[in-house]
């Protein structure tokens, strides 16, 4: 009865966190192609060259929303007055962060495009769009410090509305800005810059819920559980950047191999790996605030149940999807290319099936990485973390693309999945077998 009664209690935080992640992918993939519409090739290039600073806003929200939330739910049930202000000292901090994300973006706008590889044809389009999106640097690190403590405190279905809600109402203000006013590409940096402003207000609604544990008193930050957080934290902020590094050294090297379109090609592909892997990311996610929670209660049997039960539905979610991209690869490409280079349709149709192989490991890699944060592992899923995103990666796309060309390049990812998920695999048999080492 135990069993079943987590299981349903699994199912639940999972499709909650699916749906949730899988609206923030969709908002990207429309929010991209509102920009093309209007600005063209050099709005794209321009968002291409300011998405790794928002990628490490995000990265610092994950960071600090990650790590704390897992604290507070290991000590919650436990040692509740631990963690009484945590929430709090953690908004704080993040907030004063951001505040100098905003400084540097309208401070120091030029050299940090430069820094990035901004060009004369794009740089007008590309400062206007840093300068308003990084306003909002605190809003966006408050809300995802405050989905991550709101859902960690059992409320997995406000976190789903509040990020729907934020999707939704981002992509009506697109088309607002956009195409009714006439604001082009700043338009959309004015619609992101409000859609944290949504998703808050609606996690607000969380002092109403009945099993609240989670409190807000705003204390100085102590350092202590900052860095115990940032610890925590650290390996999903690695996950997170990987993906704006892993994009720089695809198109550096698919450049030298093939050109433009092998690099068009990869920015198809990359769209629809955002949608699985926001599949995956919904699962891990939804089972890390359980097994923090039952490794605070020491039940190491029911840990267990929980991450299998994620890998399991990985599997099924890999199947699906690869079935899917394979059978219907054409129709998916001609979403993305406008204007029908056949050039790009023949590299990404050869690079779909090679590429998505490693979607069959992706899932179960973020399984674990949650798990070893929940039980309170974080070097390892930091080793995980370098692994899967740097140190097999990033020479796997060098090595494998001079070897064996574009092919190599698409099985790059595939072989660093792979061997991540056999590290992953020993620790989980190394910590499942003998709980003392935690």
């Amino acid at each position: 009865m135990q069993t079943k009664i987590l299981l349903r209690e699994s199912g639940g935080y999972i499709a909650r966190n699916i749906a949730a992640s899988l609206g923030i992918s969709l908002y990207v993939i429309i929010d991209t192609l509102f920009i093309a519409t209007a600005a063209g090739a050099d709005g794209l290039a321009a968002l291409n060259i300011v998405l790794p600073v928002f990628n490490f806003i995000s990265s610092v929200g994950l960071l600090l929303g990650i790590g704390g939330s897992t604290i507070f739910s290991i000590n919650k049930v436990h040692a509740g007055t631990k963690v009484a202000t945590l929430y709090g000292q953690l908004l704080l901090f993040g907030i004063f962060v951001g505040i100098i994300f905003s400084l540097l973006g309208n401070l120091a706008t030029r050299p940090l495009l430069q820094l990035l590889g901004v060009d004369q044809q794009t740089l007008g389009l590309a400062s206007s769009y840093l300068r308003i999106v990084s306003l909002g640097a605190s809003l966006f690190i408050a809300n995802y410090i405050t989905v991550n403590f709101v859902r960690n405190d059992g409320n997995p279905h406000l976190t789903m509305v509040a990020t729907l809600a934020e999707t939704t109402t981002v992509i009506c203000l697109d088309y607002l800005f956009i195409f009714v006013f006439n604001w082009g590409m700043n338009g959309a940096a004015w619609a992101t810059l409000f859609s944290p402003l949504v998703s808050l207000m609606i996690l607000t609604r969380h002092r109403k819920f009945p099993l609240r544990q989670l409190q807000l008193h705003f204390t100085w930050p102590q350092w202590h559980l900052v860095w115990q957080a940032v610890q925590l934290g650290f390996a999903s902020f690695l996950t997170e950047m990987s993906t704006g590094v892993g994009i720089l050294v695809f198109n550096l090297v698919l450049e030298k191999i093939a050109g433009t379109y092998a690099i068009a090609a990869y920015g198809v592909i990359a769209n629809i790996a955002l949608v699985v892997l926001a599949l995956f990311n919904g699962v891990a996610l939804g089972i890390q605030p359980l097994m923090a929670r039952e490794f605070g209660n020491r039940a190491w049997k029911n840990i267990k149940i929980i991450l299998q039960t994620g890998i399991v539905v990985c599997i099924v979610l890999a199947i699906i999807s690869y079935l899917c991209l394979v059978l219907f690869k054409y129709p998916i490409i001609e979403i993305f290319n406008i204007e029908h280079q056949r050039d790009l349709t023949n590299y990404a149709a050869a690079g779909i099936p090679l590429y998505f192989i490693s979607i069959f490991f992706s899932g179960s890699n973020l399984c674990l990485m949650m798990w070893l944060v929940a039980i309170n592992q974080p070097r390892y899923a930091l080793f995980l973390s370098l692994n899967r995103g740097y140190i097999i990666l990033l020479p796997a796309i060098y090595l494998l693309g001079m070897w064996y060309g574009l092919n190599g390049v698409w099985l790059s990812v595939v072989v660093s999945e792979g061997v991540v998920l056999l590290l992953g695999s020993f620790f989980a048999q190394r910590f499942l077998k003998n709980p003392l080492l935690n």
